[in-house]
């Protein structure tokens, strides 16, 4: 079998970047239009994982995310379970809009749900659209924020019969902004994620289709390949709050989604990150590498490898914050993984003997 690559499965970022960078030259001479209100924009956020803009009584945050192809996963392994995972699915979405904002300090106020269905019998199966709204609305109470509406058109020719896609959008409010402020010798703390997430699921779907026993496979803990798909995406809404709460340091945060861990470099100053720990290896992770023939850098390149989050502090309070959030409950674990250093503009994985220059990030 060959080696499996993100872009054999149809997603290159390499093609879709230039026009979102395209999309971003255009929206900045948008800017001037909020004026009016009283309201501007903070330039720097372009290109961020949120947009912020300043207005009389604050700074507040606006993201739009989707969920990915998650939803399929869950429509096959429900043959299996009989359970719709649709609460799992939920959460995934939301954790992608507001984990997003988490990385500039603000913190989600309001989510709108986006449901777009090929056909409208899509509702009819009230299992499903139960887990659906109740998964939600526990999502939107983990994450601490109101759910304030949403759409649900039916697009038949776009959307395929029997499929959705369910994306979202929110609004944040930034009560102690997290500006760039990087400088040498911070220290990278990476928070743990619970699996895939909802990044790099259609190779993992590519692997499902190709394996013999499929979303059943039985992974290395015992778990199946479906189930531990599935797993929901890490909220991390929480401890972003409780630490800026907290009078804790926090100079950059990156939500480690597309791209991988090359994320890790989304800044445009040329620092060197270094990562010398990392998380023990999860079962979902080598099921992915050792079924699909995925390199250590095509993973690494594109998924979260364990580590859904990361936040770069003061070296000298980097302690302190693993412990604050190793014994806040969080359901996570913090992890000291290395420093950033003044050098070429790279990702440097020491463990694993991977080095990610700057030109394989462009994202802005």
């Amino acid at each position: 079998m060959n080696n499996l690559t993100y872009q054999s499965t149809g997603v290159d970022y390499s093609t879709m970047d230039p026009f979102k960078k395209a999309a971003q030259l255009a929206a900045v001479q948008t800017a001037s239009n909020m004026n009016r209100f009283g309201f501007e924009e903070l330039e720097w956020s372009r290109g961020e994982s949120a947009y912020l803009f300043q207005t009389p009584i604050g700074i507040f945050a606006h993201v739009e995310e989707g969920l990915g192809t998650k939803n399929i996963v869950a429509d096959n392994v429900s043959l299996f379970t009989g359970k719709s995972h649709y609460d799992q699915v939920s959460q995934c979405t939301i954790a992608m809009i507001v984990n997003d904002m988490a990385t500039l300090g603000a913190l989600p106020v309001s989510l709108a749900m986006h449901l777009a269905v090929g056909v409208s019998g899509w509702f009819k199966n009230e299992q499903r659209t139960n887990d659906l709204v109740n998964g939600w609305k526990k999502a939107c109470d983990l994450a601490r924020c109101n759910w304030g509406g949403g759409e649900t058109p039916t697009l038949k020719g776009i959307i395929v019969p029997g499929t959705v896609s369910l994306s979202g959008s929110g609004i944040g409010f930034a009560k102690k902004l997290i500006e760039p402020k990087v400088s040498d010798s911070d220290a990278i703390i990476l928070l743990q994620s619970s699996g895939i997430h909802a990044n790099g699921l259609t190779l993992a779907r590519e692997i499902a289709d190709t394996s013999t026993d499929g979303y059943m496979s039985i992974l290395s803990d015992g778990t199946t390949y479906g189930e531990s798909l599935l797993s929901p995406t890490n909220i991390y809404v929480g401890v972003i709050e409780d630490l800026i709460n907290a009078g804790k340091t926090v100079n950059y945060a990156v939500n480690i989604t597309g791209h991988g861990w090359r994320k890790l470099m989304r800044l445009k100053e040329p620092f060197t990150y270094r990562i010398k720990d990392l998380f023990p290896d999860m079962p979902i992770f080598n099921f992915i590498q050792k079924k699909g023939n995925v390199t250590d850098e095509e993973a690494y390149g594109n998924l979260n490898m364990g580590a859904g989050f990361a936040i770069y502090v003061p070296e000298h309070e980097a302690e302190s914050i693993v412990e604050f959030v190793n014994k806040g409950g969080y359901g996570f674990n913090a992890l000291n993984a290395g420093n950033i250093e003044t050098g070429p503009k790279q990702v440097v994985i020491e463990p694993k003997n991977l080095i990610f220059k700057a030109e394989t990030l462009d994202v802005r």
